[in-house]
């Protein structure tokens, strides 16, 4: 009897120390580690200065931007709120929201989501079945244009519609919120501009839009709006995706970048490369400017986000006047204070981490953008652009052109006496730390590819070594000997508009090999967000 009420008491013990323990067992929901990549960051901006008229305006490009917003929905997933209302995990919903879709951006694009595949290559810019060798065969002048999609016809053929029928709804209604916004706009280049946008929306002819926008260059309020970009088409680097940026200028950082923009022409010229690779001549009208960015929507907002801008993309305007490269200083300084300063405590020699500035990172951000208008736009026989020589190539080896050339013309600007802002030592290892925050966006992506194209190429030259405590340090002059050469390697292939060439070459070298995976390892255990997300919109402004 003594033994079954023991048995009955231990029994009971073990029962309601069962229950006292249950809430400490529960498990950590999968979605955490995942939604813990991003960090989250508030976008605003002071616009005390702006007139009532444009704070009014604000208010209609903050609708038009969403617009943009959602036909990117369409092209890279698919109907939005379907695919978000049946998602039941509320973490899992708000990652969705971060990457357009069920695809984890910065992973590779692997599915987060049960009962997906993996991503279409061309999204959902040509039908899924379609194979290369049926698009090849397609005998359609506009099947390359970047602002048409692919579909199937009555017969199952494939035919064009061109982005302002597909979209008619979204188009016509963003169209109509820019000329009101035109008539808002305290400057009349921006209203201009406005206007010229508005209708090239509604007939996807940009140049004029385009070439009207290079000369917004007083205005108060920015906004870019459009499809721009051709990352999410992985198939063949044909299509634009829509999207939209919201900026309010900075007028005391716009002055110190005003004058770079005039050496242009004459950097081109000392490129390191023969005569035949530099022949055009970049437009000298480019601007540099420096912005808060308040609103990023479509392809822009997705995963990891754009901390600058170099725009137009025609090739033509960039020839005749250049492009406008736009640094978005409260998104950039957000990268640079949650993510470049942790990663550099990490990987970076703590003998070099005194050279890990801002100044340093804007400067290799702007020249970055720089760098994308020089160089050379048409394949030096005449043939094609280098854009459709290189096809689902080109942007992986233009942003290696981009890093790299940035890199040269900071040095040129340095030896010239021109740029004196930091010392070439912080550019150089802020560049290195670069590296390991820009990798992290997934290997998959074009700037993945692109990094590591730039860092296996500096580690075969000697211009860095890991110690055996796995800190990173550079060697200053190899890696600008470095830089100097791969430089004119990339735009080398880039004018001969070389498919195959390139191909190969960011195949071979445009991955992560394992040793810096393990190094990628540290700075996720070490809890070091990969990229930002934004809390954003017109309430952030007071609107």
């Amino acid at each position: 009897m003594v033994m079954k009420k023991l048995s009955f008491v231990l029994g009971m013990v073990l029962i309601l120390t069962a229950c006292q323990q249950a809430p400490q067992q529960t498990q950590e929901d999968p979605m955490e580690p995942l939604l813990s990549k991003y960090q989250e960051v508030p976008l605003t901006a002071d616009i005390s200065h702006l007139s009532d008229n444009e704070k009014e305006m604000l208010k209609l490009l903050f609708k038009a931007a969403a617009i943009m917003d959602d036909i990117f929905w369409l092209q890279n997933y698919g109907e939005k709120i379907p695919f978000l209302t049946e998602i039941e995990n509320a973490k899992a919903r708000e990652f969705a929201a971060i990457n357009y879709g069920p695809w984890d951006e910065l992973d590779n694009q692997k599915p987060f989501l049960e009962g997906y595949d993996e991503k279409p290559a061309g999204a959902q810019f040509y039908p899924l079945d379609m194979t290369v060798e049926e698009f090849e065969a397609f005998d359609d002048p506009n099947k390359t244009s970047l602002y048409t999609l692919i579909r199937r016809d009555e017969k199952g053929g494939l035919k064009t519609v061109w982005y302002h029928e597909a979209y008619a709804k979204e188009i016509n209604e963003a169209a109509d919120l820019l000329d009101k916004a035109s008539e808002l706009a305290g400057d009349k280049a921006f209203a201009d501009y406005l206007k010229l946008r508005a209708n090239a929306l509604r007939t996807d002819e940009y140049f004029e839009s385009d070439m009207a926008w290079m000369d917004v260059r007083d205005n108060n309020v920015d906004m870019v709006i459009g499809p721009i970009e051709n990352y999410t088409d992985a198939l063949f680097g044909y299509k634009a995706a829509h999207e939209a940026f919201i900026l309010i200028k900075d007028k005391v950082w716009s002055d110190r970048l005003s004058h770079y923009a005039a050496f242009l022409p004459e950097l081109q010229t000392q490129l390191p490369v023969d005569q035949k690779y530099k022949n055009e001549v970049p437009g000298s009208d480019a601007d540099l400017n420096a912005y808060d960015v308040v609103y990023y929507a479509g392809d822009c907002n997705m995963a990891g986000k754009t901390i600058a801008i170099n725009l137009p993309n025609d090739e033509r305007v960039q020839l005749e006047k250049g492009t406008r490269k736009l640094q978005l200083k409260n998104s950039m300084r957000a990268k640079f204070d949650q993510i470049l300063m942790p990663i550099s405590n990490v990987l970076i020699a703590p003998e070099l981490r005194q050279h890990i500035k801002f100044d340093a990172f804007f400067s290799n951000t702007m020249f970055h953008e720089v760098a994308h208008g020089m160089g050379i736009k048409n394949t030096i026989d005449g043939t094609s652009t280098v854009r459709k020589a290189l096809k689902e190539q080109y942007s992986p080896i233009e942003e290696a052109k981009a890093d790299i050339l940035g890199l040269y013309l900071v040095t040129k600007l340095h030896q010239m006496g021109e740029y004196t802002d930091t010392e070439l030592m912080d550019n150089y290892v802020t560049f290195m730390a670069g590296f390991f925050r820009s990798v992290r966006f997934g290997a998959a992506s074009a700037h993945g590819k692109a990094n590591m194209l730039t860092f296996n190429f500096f580690r075969e030259e000697g211009a860095f070594k890991r110690t055996d405590e796995g800190y990173y340090a550079i060697d200053l002059e190899k890696m600008m000997a470095a830089a100097e050469k791969l430089t004119g390697m990339i735009l080398k292939t880039q004018g001969d508009g070389d498919y195959e060439a390139v191909k190969s070459w960011i195949a071979n070298e445009g991955v992560v090999k394992p040793e810096l995976q393990q190094d990628l390892n540290r700075l996720t255990e070490a809890n070091i967000p990969v990229d930002i997300y934004f809390k954003m919109g017109p309430e952030m402004l007071g609107l």
